[in-house]
């Protein structure tokens, strides 16, 4: 691999994390929910408001990464380590959107539902970028990849169901927090949760192979 093009994967892998982040932060502003990927963090930090999403969604991944080590055992890959520095760097990206998101208007409940949609495919886009520039995976992503392969399934299709699982454990953790109400997850996040895999799989199987061209092209 040229220095050329490892420049150009890892430039990729960057931008990524800021569409992930950037999707985060619309969801979350629209105030329907917030992505599967984020809304253990969220009902966190609405709980314990000291602490941004941003650094409850680092310390969220930290704990991904550890369930990686302990599924993969020996299989896990000390280069796999630098997940760490990635999920800090996702973390700051998602603080800084949310300073300028919610800077705009979103009045509406039509406003806030097409904010929901358009994080769908700003996370889907950010989540792809990732995955095609096939350095660094990104937390969630590496999380999803792992009972993938343990389970010979589609990615797309085993991302559902994490997200799906992620949905459901804060769904606990906010009737727990709450006094038995769902707080921080709402129509939003099952959309986010329903959708986003479909969108990552169409978008790596259109548009992977002209990226991967333009990549390693000289």
């Amino acid at each position: 691999m040229s220095t050329r093009e490892r420049i150009l994967r890892y430039m990729l892998l960057v931008i990524g994390l800021f569409f992930i982040g950037l999707g985060i932060a619309v969801v979350k502003h629209s105030n329907l929910g917030i992505s599967p990927i984020s809304s253990i963090a969220n009902v966190l930090s609405i709980k314990f408001p000291s602490l941004t999403v941003g650094t409850w969604l680092m310390f969220t991944n930290c704990l991904m990464i550890l369930v990686q080590i302990i599924i993969l055992k020996s299989k896990f890959k000390p280069v796999q380590l630098l997940q760490f520095p990635v999920s800090l760097i996702l973390s700051v990206f998602t603080d800084f959107c949310l300073m300028f998101v919610t800077l705009i208007p979103c009045n509406t409940y039509i406003i806030r539902l097409l904010f929901v949609f358009a994080s769908v495919f700003i996370l889907a886009l950010g989540i792809s970028l990732t995955l095609i520039s096939d350095t660094i995976v990104n937390v969630g992503e590496a999380f999803v990849d792992v009972f993938a392969k343990l389970l010979n399934k589609n990615f797309g299709t085993v991302k559902v169901v994490v997200d799906v699982g992620l949905v459901t454990i804060a769904s606990i953790l906010s009737l727990l927090f709450f006094d038995f109400k769902i707080v921080g997850i709402r129509e939003g996040t099952i959309i986010t949760a329903t959708l986003t895999g479909f969108v990552v799989k169409w978008i790596i199987k259109n548009f992977k192979s002209p990226i991967i061209k333009l990549v390693t092209s000289k």
